[in-house]
């Protein structure tokens, strides 16, 4: 790409450091789409970045060349009647760096509107800013789910999501977390990230574990950071009568097959996620508290290596968790 012209009014230019590969960049690579979204090509992705500002453009005040900053990925109106009413995220005008519409943050500079800057600390490396945007969609999560002092809480999906998702409800105060997964390693990593209970779903029954642990009862909120088709009427059954089903992960399928029969005879609560809803600051309060751990980040790769790690995430190889890309 050519180097970006000087910022104009309200815009800043950020180099960037860092980018962090998400699920949803692994949806557009392996499938060219997401749901009924296809790719658009080229299509640069990349939406988890941290970095530093070199220029501004008129009127920008809060930010100035030099600080450290992520970037909120989404462009939003701020004029429709969901951005008048605090929310951004599911904005009727929005496009979103990384999806058709938006070039993502997979490059080296970056012109952006100076509202979608977050400083981060000095202190904290640009790694771990890169953390901070799929951190802050956990706590939307459970900003718009019922985890409460005591819950109990079970994450269907060890990817990076599902980790944060277990880290926040850790963080909230739940009293009992279950992750569960394919891959042996990831519920390793589910463990260290604040879960009580991993579950092996090849070799066991989730609904099983969960039954017996609860003694019946299930659990008060069953977050499906999956996606999958096997696993929503997996998160239905273990919510407990009158609990709460969340679905974050982004389903491969068009259409999917929902036991709505399941969730009628148990009046749970079926509550849908888009993104985080700027909770940045929040997510940067709980990395800086120490309430986040890194165990997820297992591999940082240079920009030019970019096509191997997404094989490696294609793959599940190497024992991958979370993929940083570093400029």
């Amino acid at each position: 790409m050519p180097m970006p012209c000087d910022p104009a009014g309200g815009e800043v230019l950020v180099k960037v450091r860092a980018v962090g590969i998400c699920g949803s960049d692994l949806h557009w690579y392996k499938e060219g789409r997401i749901g009924p979204t296809p790719a658009e090509y080229p299509q640069i992705l990349g939406h988890e970045p941290s970095g530093d500002v070199v220029a501004v453009g008129a009127g920008v005040t809060q930010i100035k060349p030099g600080d450290r900053v992520l970037v909120e990925p989404a462009l939003n109106c701020g004029t429709c009647e969901l951005c008048m009413s605090g929310r951004h995220n599911a904005c009727i005008r929005s496009r979103f760096m990384g999806a058709p519409g938006a070039p993502g943050l997979l490059r080296e500079y970056a012109l952006v509107p100076q509202s979608n800057l977050v400083h981060i600390p000095d202190t904290m490396d640009y790694v771990h800013g890169t953390i901070a945007e799929p951190v802050a969609v956990a706590v939307h999560v459970l900003r718009m789910s019922r985890i409460r002092l005591g819950s109990t809480v079970a994450v269907i999906g060890a990817g990076p999501i599902g980790l944060l998702c277990a880290a926040v409800a850790r963080a909230a105060g739940a009293s009992e977390i279950f992750i569960a997964d394919r891959l042996a390693h990831r519920i390793e990593m589910g463990r260290k990230m604040g879960a009580d209970v991993g579950v092996h779903v090849p070799s066991e029954s989730l609904r099983d574990v969960v039954m017996d642990r609860t003694r019946g009862r299930g659990v008060d909120v069953a977050i499906d950071a999956a996606g999958d088709s096997s696993t929503f009427n997996a998160g239905l059954s273990i919510a407990r009568f009158g609990g709460q089903y969340v679905l974050v992960g982004l389903p491969s399928e068009r259409e999917m097959k929902l036991d709505l029969h399941l969730a009628m005879g148990k009046e749970l609560t079926i509550q849908t996620m888009k993104r985080s809803n700027h909770t940045a600051h929040e997510a940067i309060e709980l990395i800086q508290a120490g309430k986040i751990s890194d165990a997820m980040v297992t591999h940082r790769v240079p920009l030019a290596r970019a096509p191997e790690a997404f094989k490696v995430l294609d793959d599940y190889r190497e024992g991958v968790g979370k993929v940083v890309i570093e400029m």
